[in-house]
């Protein structure tokens, strides 16, 4: 598999707000929106459980039937990477940062039309949105 070098494989942005409302506020927006979260999976949470620690990390899964199907039906390996996908965490600063993968070149890379791939970019981009001061 090659890499497009110009297309990054991670975006991460710092949050102007703390962990809790850096979390509410990205789920308000995504439900703003008539997305679903369908899973908050609480990291710290699922490390506490064994007797570990770690800082706050949660991802949220999240979308809507709507917008993935037609991909998912493009090219049936979407599915690996739909619904999308975002990691909330701390880190070693304190700071809390956001992190997801560019859905439009994951997609591309499954076989989907760059067009319609494309048209789930706004649903990241309003991650990114809600997390500006």
């Amino acid at each position: 598999m090659t890499q497009d070098l110009q297309t990054p494989t991670l975006v991460e942005q710092p949050s102007a707000f703390d962990f809790p409302e850096t979390l509410q506020r990205i789920v308000a927006a995504i439900e703003s929106k008539g997305l679903r979260v369908f899973a908050q999976i609480d990291h710290a949470a699922g490390a506490a459980e064994v007797g570990l620690s770690m800082p706050p990390t949660t991802v949220l899964v999240y979308g809507h039937p709507k917008g993935g199907t037609p991909m998912m039906l493009a090219a049936p390996r979407s599915a690996l990477d739909l619904p999308l996908h975002l990691l909330v965490r701390v880190d070693a600063d304190g700071s809390t940062r956001v992190a997801f993968h560019p859905v439009a070149a994951l997609l591309v890379a499954a076989g989907v039309p760059a067009d319609l791939a494309a048209k789930l970019a706004p649903a990241q981009a309003l991650v990114l949105a809600a997390i500006q001061g």
